[in-house]
């Protein structure tokens, strides 16, 4: 019954004309039907009948890939709401500021860490 709902696989099925078999096509037009959609399956056959678009279709080779990634990449970059200087300073002030303050508090933590070890097994020199 799942393989029946899988679109673009069936097109060669002879059942797509409406024939329904005892095996469970009914059963599944009478889910359909209590969803909502209508049970001829009109509408699975009219998504067979579409004509396919070019990513379902034929295969882009690999340079038309690349400019297809590039032209997308400059389509979100587009989007992108860019920061003012101003904001970019501080940005760029608080994220300093972080980081000197990890890097002070791990260093802290190595040096107590070593001083500890060397108390507890003793200063060979």
């Amino acid at each position: 019954m799942a393989d029946n709902k899988r679109r673009g696989e069936d097109a060669d099925d002879e059942r797509l004309d409406g024939e329904l078999d005892a095996a469970g096509d009914a059963g599944a037009d009478d889910e359909s039907a209590s969803r909502g959609e209508s049970a001829s399956g009109s509408s699975r056959a009219e998504s067979v009948d579409r004509p396919k678009s070019r990513a379902q279709g034929d295969r882009v080779g690999p340079i038309g890939r690349v400019a297809r990634f590039i032209r997308e990449v400059v389509a979100e970059l587009r989007k992108v709401i860019w920061p003012t200087r101003k904001e970019l300073l501080t940005y760029a002030s608080v994220v300093i500021v972080f980081v000197a303050v990890m890097l002070a508090i791990v260093a802290g933590l190595d040096l107590a860490f070593a001083e500890g070890v060397l108390w507890v097994f003793g200063n060979p020199s």
